[in-house]
């Protein structure tokens, strides 16, 4: 009878872990994924409603590559998240229940993944509005002429493009937080059931 109450308290505690990585996981796909199509979204909208947008600043190499691998890992997070509702499901079945070290280590990818996506945000975030700032510094003081003639120099200005640059690493940057943020609460829960299942 003892051994009975004990599988039921192990079974009801693997069930809240699989309630808890369900709830996550839907919650980090859908915010996630309205983070990152907001962006996308506006971009189309300045692309196709605001005429010939063009930008006369080159971005530097590396800023293109981090803001890919940020995208990229954005992209990853979406379909991590995904997969924490995969492991819910077979959290909730004995048969299949995955042992406690290789949940550890997929909430663990997780996070390195959020973090690394933060650290990307953040650097390009930094270049972005270092440029920005070399820019209004070089301008008069009494503000941005509305279209600027420059002889001999290479014209440039600053655009919607660049705001809409700003705020899709903003958007991203607040996804990879909240993901951040969730797993988490996921290792603190990962870690603690496991501790408890095996007293």
């Amino acid at each position: 009878m003892l051994g009975q109450l004990i599988a039921g308290l192990h079974a009801s505690k693997a069930e809240s872990l699989a309630r808890t990585f369900a709830l996550l996981g839907w919650t980090g796909f859908w915010s996630q994924l309205v983070l990152g199509s907001i962006p996308l979204l506006l971009m189309l909208y300045v692309f196709l409603f605001s005429g010939n947008v063009i930008n006369p600043r080159a971005a530097l190499p590396l800023v293109e590559y981090l803001s890919l691998a940020d995208l990229s890992l954005l992209l990853f997070l979406i379909v991590w998240f995904y997969r924490y509702t995969r492991i819910a499901k077979s959290l909730a079945n004995p048969t299949t229940r995955p042992t406690e070290s290789s949940l550890a280590t997929r909430v663990w990818i997780g996070l390195a993944a959020s973090s690394l996506g933060i650290l990307f945000s953040l650097l390009v975030m930094l270049f972005e509005v270092g440029e920005l700032l070399f820019y209004f510094l070089a301008a008069p003081q009494g503000g941005i002429p509305a279209i600027q003639t420059t002889i001999g120099v290479s014209a440039s200005w600053v655009s919607a493009v660049d705001l809409v640059s700003l705020l899709t690493l903003l958007l991203t940057l607040a996804a990879q937080v909240i993901t951040l943020a969730m797993g988490l609460w996921l290792l603190f829960r990962t870690t603690r059931t496991a501790g408890e299942l095996a007293e």
